[in-house]
């Protein structure tokens, strides 16, 4: 394998077969040790977590793949911590799309002058630019076409697809007696340019509670995994 990017809690090789590895790590995003899905920056490291998000993306991966929804999944092996995925380009240099169903987090600190932290939000979908430097700054339809990333036909597909995606997650939440607050995800375009998901679907990108307390990304997995 040849690596050809190094990132926060993944490392990306490129396969001799035209198809990339994902090589999960023990690292979750977050700042001054504590965990946040929405941070640019490792807030910490978590011996094992690495194995255990392989294995809830397999999970939802899979299970996405049941319900026809395309992504850029081929396999994993969760001895060695490594995905195969299609070949996919990115929108611009990156973008993360957020579905939030409560007012919690970066979301919260951005408007808490105008609702109360963890009031329920209708599925609300952003976008931002992955852009360390500027912090990740959040971006709209119009100033995704303006600078040329995403056109507003593929947008409104995305926010779809990211809607439709959330709903799936939150309703394998719930059947483990958990409620999802928010998560998440990044899409690329195959060679064919068809919008997938992509990245992963784990404990580390997504928020969720029970009976009202939040469960850390380690906890989750397991809650998730569990029989």
């Amino acid at each position: 394998m040849r690596k050809v990017y190094t990132g926060k809690t993944k490392d990306v090789y490129a396969l001799e077969n035209g198809n990339y590895c994902l090589q999960f790590k023990d690292t979750v995003t977050g700042s001054d040790g504590v965990f946040d899905p929405g941070a640019n920056t490792v807030g910490l490291t978590i011996d094992g977590i690495g194995q255990l998000n392989l294995a809830v993306s397999k999970m939802f991966f899979e299970l996405l793949t049941d319900q026809g929804i395309a992504t850029h999944y081929i396999s994993s092996d969760l001895s060695t911590g490594q995905m195969e995925v299609v070949p996919t380009t990115f929108f611009g240099q990156g973008v993360e799309v957020i579905c939030r169903y409560r007012a919690v987090g970066s979301f919260y600190r951005r408007y808490g002058k105008y609702i109360d932290e963890g009031a329920p939000l209708d599925a609300y979908v952003e976008v931002t630019l992955k852009d360390d430097d500027r912090n990740d700054p959040l971006i709209t339809a119009e100033g995704l076409a303006a600078l040329g990333i995403m056109d507003r036909e593929r947008f409104e597909e995305l926010v779809e697809l990211t809607r439709q995606i959330t709903a799936v997650v939150a309703a394998k939440l719930e059947s483990k007696g958990l409620e999802l607050y928010d998560i998440k995800f990044e899409f690329g375009l195959s060679p064919r340019q068809e919008l997938l998901l992509i990245d992963e679907i784990s404990s580390g990108n997504m928020r969720a509670y029970k009976d009202g307390s939040r469960v850390d990304p380690e906890e989750l997995s397991r809650l998730l995994l569990a029989d």
